[in-house]
């Protein structure tokens, strides 16, 4: 059962637009809307539990529910992560280094398992468990580790955004230029991907006092949502005429 999108340039930029807007979002629900970050993650969770084993059921890749599944994981770290680093009291450093150690125990118990990290090759029900598993932990390790570079190595929004594209354009010329594993360079730039998002997110919807646009929370979500919406959109259009042309293919042979 082939349930994941193939991993093209509209993958990436549908990946950054969820992951940003789960940044946003996430802050929309604790923060604007003043639910708090323990009530804001018991509801995301519950959120991303029901998209998951709606997933899980699925029997081929529907782009709405994997985009919600992605969507759901982000929006949901924001929060946990922010509980963590700042309820909790856990701070930004020591908040990543949990999860980066959650994340990396993840990848061991997956390697042991004998599933493929490949993820267009993941075909089963435990491999994709394990997938969903460690996007949630990477997203949100992800809010913990844009915050880190924000605030505290005083990067603020725009220098971790640079530092963050840097990072993955070197990633993307080692993927046409070096004989580094596909799979590894996949790994990285999906995990990358959500801290980009996050200070992404935050630089457009803080306030200026605070080193962002100023757009709020409520706007830079919408927009986001569109976006993600419209190459949703696209990347249905994309499998209809994928599954039309494979059909007049049959009905040429069968002539």
């Amino acid at each position: 059962m082939k349930k994941f999108p193939q991993i093209t340039i509209i993958f990436w930029i549908m990946k950054i637009a969820a992951t940003t807007l789960g940044e946003t979002a996430g802050d929309l629900v604790s923060q604007t809307l003043n639910i708090g970050y323990a009530v804001s993650s018991i509801i995301l969770i519950f959120l991303f539990f029901a998209s998951l084993v709606t997933q899980l059921r699925a029997k081929k890749f529907y782009p709405v529910l994997y985009w919600t599944v992605i969507l759901s994981t982000s929006t949901a770290g924001t929060t946990m992560s922010d509980f963590m680093n700042r309820t909790a009291g856990f701070g930004y450093a020591k908040g990543a280094l949990l999860l980066i150690t959650a994340l990396a125990a993840i990848f061991v118990l997956w390697k042991l398992s004998g599933y493929t990290f490949d993820v267009m090759s993941i075909t089963t029900f435990r491999g994709e468990v394990l997938f969903w598993t460690a996007t949630l932990i990477s997203n949100t390790l992800g809010t913990s580790v844009g915050d880190f570079l924000a605030d505290n190595t005083g990067l603020g929004f725009t220098g971790g955004t640079i530092l963050v594209s840097g990072i993955l354009a070197l990633i993307v010329v080692a993927h046409y230029y070096s004989r580094i594993s596909s799979t590894l360079l996949f790994w990285t730039a999906f995990i990358l991907t959500r801290p980009l998002g996050a200070n992404v997110g935050n630089f457009f919807s803080k306030p200026t006092a605070r080193g962002g646009m100023g757009y709020g929370t409520v706007t830079v979500s919408l927009v986001l949502l569109s976006v993600l919406v419209a190459l949703i959109v696209y990347q249905l259009r994309q499998q209809q005429r994928s599954k039309n042309e494979r059909y007049d293919e049959v009905l040429a042979g069968d002539r």
